[in-house]
């Protein structure tokens, strides 16, 4: 059992953790949650012996084995197996043994232990485990120094599930994993068989790994059972209890107040107000749930662009002299599109990226795109080259130099930078303040397409919901790349698989690409055809021209059907917001306001949309 008893952590004078306690049952699997900057990584050093805390306990079982990745990147010029291998210390040190010993009765025991521990069966297990993260049987021979920064975090992470400890602590570990690669790690701690704590924004892998909740807010720890979902529901409710007692409390302090103004300077009454007076010093305070009022993405909306956007025609892109990335690309990119780039990293998602957004010119081939067109490219390198020292009104006038001021602080206000806010330094932000200010500087010319390459490494789960909504609410069209499954399924209603050195349409849902990338389901037919074996003799009735528009109606029927199941849960997610905020004794009437008007807009667009999937299907049925 871990326990965490009155625990107090201060760094620089600001305690981290006050008074913080909480117990992990052996054998759970623990989702550490908390805004960005709560103090999360604190703890998690604290519980291995990094940080010592100023005051309280922590405890542990005396044997019990800690894994936690360390800072420092593995390095130098042994291969991901060999340092994967290496973390089982004690098969190493048998190993070893072996190797110089002439005793054989010693010999003997060392050969027992090492069946024991599953010893020989090592090299399989620890292959299958960076093949999941990404490492083909090649890049598992290389030495590790060949590897980026994030290649080589994944092999520390191969190597401390590899090792098997009694309490796995993880820290954000799919921050350098792509999709295919963070499906793996959330099945494979599903059947973690000993106690685990992860830091995560992961809504799926919170819900679907994690059988606890702790919940790290003002320096204080509560305990949650179930997943993410569970924690919200009850998260709500004591937020409803804590507002319904706040309100009956300040309804007491205020008659208390009343009473002690109009009767303390009556003789008669002087020993009773007395009396209050001292109920209200001593009275403490109830704090409602805390919310952070700067949490704010709004993307711009562009003027009108005709479709198609983007036309890619027999397009191939690669750097420099070297072979094209990929090739034979050929796809349209309407005004409203919604896509979503899978495939491994290294398949060439960002490489694809890069093209749309001019970066990269094609190597073969054309991509025609109007010369107005405004692209908005967001990546993570660029909120780690912002300038620390200077702020966000500094990096922002100089984007858009030549405007007013007014036209600055509007832009800054859209993503939370209002006020005092604008004039911090940006070496002073959180990650996820600095991820809102890079949105904040591509989007600052109202792009027709945003290009949006991992935005959420840096947003924890609130952010990530109101990046989700802003996109939604966005008119213009988004090309994602994000291993943030929901994400993805809550804003794309395209799939493009970057793979085998090309881009083509995913021909099944999100599900099914689940079920093959986990082995549940065999590749099949991964691209869109142009006509199924059903429907060959009626394709080939028809004239050309023919065929090709009844395949763009029905392109443009499902990506209404699913624009239009997206407008439908947007509504009820509102809805239900709108109804557990107007049902609190004292609840916030501007926040309403604005869930209201949230909700007009987007039941404007589910009518919008409703009249658009109408008028797909008319159009199709006509070409049947």
């Amino acid at each position: 059992m871990l326990t965490i008893d009155g625990v107090t952590v201060r760094l620089g004078g600001r305690a981290i953790l006050e008074r913080a306690s909480a117990t992990v049952p052996v054998g759970a699997r623990v989702g550490l949650i908390g805004r960005n900057g709560a103090g999360k990584s604190t703890l998690m050093k604290a519980l291995i012996g990094e940080i010592e805390p100023d005051d309280g306990e922590i405890s542990k079982p005396s044997r019990a084995r800690i894994g936690y990745i360390a800072q420092e990147a593995p390095s130098g010029s042994m291969t991901p197996e060999e340092v994967v291998l290496a973390a089982a210390t004690e098969r190493a040190e048998l190993l070893a043994e072996l190797e110089t010993c002439t005793d054989m009765d010693r010999m003997g025991d060392v050969h027992e232990r090492l069946l024991a521990i599953d010893a020989y069966s090592a090299p399989a297990r620890a292959a299958k485990i960076l093949n999941g993260l990404g490492f083909d049987e090649e890049m598992q021979q290389r030495p590790v120094d060949s590897f980026s920064g994030g290649w080589k975090m994944r092999i520390a992470l191969g190597a401390l599930l590899f090792s098997e400890p009694d309490i796995l602590l993880l820290d954000e570990p799919s921050n350098h994993l792509d999709l295919e690669a963070t499906l793996w790690l959330e099945n494979f701690l599903k059947s973690y068989p000993a106690t685990l704590v992860v830091i995560s924004h992961e809504r799926d892998l919170l819900n679907k790994v994690v059988d606890h909740i702790l919940h790290l807010q003002g320096g204080q720890l509560t305990l949650y059972p179930g997943g993410y979902d569970a924690f919200e529901k009850q998260r709500a409710e004591r937020a409803a209890q804590l507002a319904s007692a706040k309100a009956s409390q300040d309804a007491q302090r205020a008659r208390l107040q009343d009473y002690v103004a109009r009767n303390s300077a009556r003789a008669s009454t002087a020993k009773q107000a007395q009396s209050r007076a001292k109920m209200l010093a001593k009275m403490q305070p109830i704090a409602a749930l805390m919310e952070d009022p700067t949490l704010s993405f709004d993307f711009p909306d562009p003027a009108e662009m005709k479709s198609p956007m983007i036309t890619l025609e027999q397009a191939a892109v690669g750097y420099g002299e070297a072979p094209p990335i990929l090739k034979r690309l050929n796809f349209r990119i309407e005004a409203d599109d919604r896509i979503a780039l899978l495939g491994r990293n290294g398949n060439g998602k960002t490489t694809l990226a890069r093209l749309l957004a001019s970066q990269l010119a094609p190597a073969e081939g054309a991509v025609n795109a109007p010369g107005k067109l405004k692209v908005g490219y967001f990546t993570q390198y660029q909120v780690e080259e912002l300038a620390g020292e200077d702020t966000p009104i500094d990096l922002m006038t100089r984007a858009m130099d030549g405007l007013s001021q007014g036209a600055v602080r509007a832009q800054l206000g859209r993503f939370g930078f209002s006020g005092p806010r604008a004039n911090q330094r940006v070496d002073k932000l959180s990650g996820g303040e600095r991820a809102r200010l890079a949105l904040a500087l591509i989007t600052r010319d109202a792009p027709h397409l945003l290009i949006l390459d991992e935005p959420t490494n840096h947003l924890d789960v609130d952010a990530r919901e109101a990046l989700i909504q802003a996109l939604n609410n966005y008119t213009g069209a988004v090309i994602l790349i994000s291993h943030d499954r929901h994400m993805v399924e809550l804003t794309a209603d395209r799939l493009v698989l970057v793979d085998g050195g090309t881009a083509r349409e995913y021909a099944g849902s999100m599900d099914d690409y689940i079920d093959f990338i986990l082995g549940r389901k065999p590749k099949g037919d991964a691209f869109k055809r142009d006509a199924g074996k059903g429907d060959a003799a009626k394709a080939k009735q028809r004239s050309p021209n023919t065929a090709a528009e009844a395949r763009y109606a029905q392109s443009q029927l499902e990506k209404a059907e699913k624009l239009l199941a997206r407008l439908t849960a947007e509504v009820e997610r509102l809805d239900a917001q709108i109804l557990a905020l107007s049902s609190k004794p004292a609840h916030d009437g501007t926040k309403l306001q604005f869930l209201l008007s949230d909700r007009a807009k987007a039941a404007d667009a589910l009518a919008e949309a409703e009249q658009s999937w109408l008028a797909a299907g008319e159009a199709l049925e006509v070409l049947a």
